[in-house]
């Protein structure tokens, strides 16, 4: 035993039998084994906690076919991240691509970084697509791991074996932001958790086209969110549009004005980003930046591969995004004076 780890060697000492038997058990090769050699095999593995380590070893002698999906358990998804409707179309994009491979989707959400290698490692994974971390624990990883790994929207310096693919985010506010002025308006508002990485890039890309547009920095926490724009409901009623930089916060913003007795869009027009499913079934419907999950997920698996095979040449991927018009915005001229 080496390090207080059991080796198929111990296994068969312990039973009596040769370490090919043991092997083969692990393998599923047991019909010339008999039954009750193969339950005395099994039973010892579990006894001696050897299952990691078999299924590792039975991983390592195979393709695994297994690609890691890891989620930022992020406070500002109070304990909600796979209900996320920006994360449950990514996941479900991922699931469908890495089935089309012929892979296998293992799924993990956590907040804490060490994490992550220890989970790559248990499963022999072939690589891994990570979502919402920053760059700090990114940074981390590579020293940790080295299976390839895409991240989704990493503002990083690309280097190791992994890929960045991020959507164009600056190109989406400045869509946001034509599609805004062409509708007549000039005083914008755009609302986000946070004032730097991909929301700053999209009110930067709002601000390009209307440049006195403002940032509204706001609480992450619903109800802490609620009584926040309840203080600034006055200072809200002077724009006549919100660009809101997720579809989540979009609709969650649109809610507040209909409980407020605020009309949208005749009062005040909202745009959103991501073009989540529930932006068609939403009253009104949701005009919002359209990005592609299935494109992303598709690269994900490619760059992925090709970071297997040793083709490391693209570090950073930039996805194009598309604005799609629907009822929340109207032209200025409709609004109530």
């Amino acid at each position: 035993m080496e390090s207080g780890r059991i080796r198929i060697v111990d296994i068969a000492e312990e039973l009596g039998v040769s370490t090919a038997t043991v092997s083969n058990v692990i393998h599923g090769k047991t019909k010339k084994i008999s039954d009750e050699t193969v339950k005395r095999v099994q039973q010892l593995l579990e006894e001696r906690q050897y299952i990691p380590s078999m299924a590792g070893i039975l991983l390592a002698q195979n393709d695994s076919k297994i690609i890691g999906v890891v989620i930022n358990d992020h406070e500002k998804y109070e304990g909600h991240t796979l209900e996320d409707q920006f994360i449950s179309a990514s996941v479900n994009a991922l699931a469908k691509e890495i089935q089309q491979a012929g892979k296998f989707l293992m799924l993990k959400v956590t907040d804490q970084w060490d994490e992550i290698p220890k989970f790559a490692s248990m499963w022999n994974m072939e690589g891994m697509v990570l979502i919402g971390y920053c760059e700090q624990d990114y940074k981390k990883l590579r020293e940790q791991m080295h299976i390839p790994f895409a991240v989704y929207d990493g503002y990083m310096e690309s280097s190791g074996n992994l890929v960045n693919i991020e959507v164009n985010h600056f190109d989406g506010g400045v869509q946001a932001g034509r599609y805004l002025k062409k509708k007549g308006h000039r005083a914008v508002l755009c609302i986000s958790d946070n004032n730097i990485c991909m929301d700053m890039e999209r009110f930067m890309g709002l601000k390009s086209e209307i440049p006195n547009a403002e940032l509204m920095v706001i609480p992450m926490e619903q109800e802490a969110r609620t009584i926040f724009y309840m203080e600034h409901l006055g200072e809200i009623k002077k724009y006549s549009a919100v660009f809101a930089v997720s579809d989540y916060y979009a609709m969650d913003f649109i809610q507040f004005l209909k409980n407020a007795g605020v009309s949208v869009p005749e009062d005040i027009s909202v745009v959103g980003f991501d073009n989540v499913r529930e932006c068609e079934k939403f009253e009104p419907a949701l005009t919002t930046i359209k990005q592609d999950y299935r494109q992303r997920a598709a690269l994900a698996v490619k760059m992925l591969n090709r970071l297997r095979n040793g083709d490391s040449s693209e570090k950073n991927v930039l996805l194009p995004v598309t604005l799609i018009e629907r009822d929340s915005v109207c032209e200025v001229k409709m609004h109530k004076e």
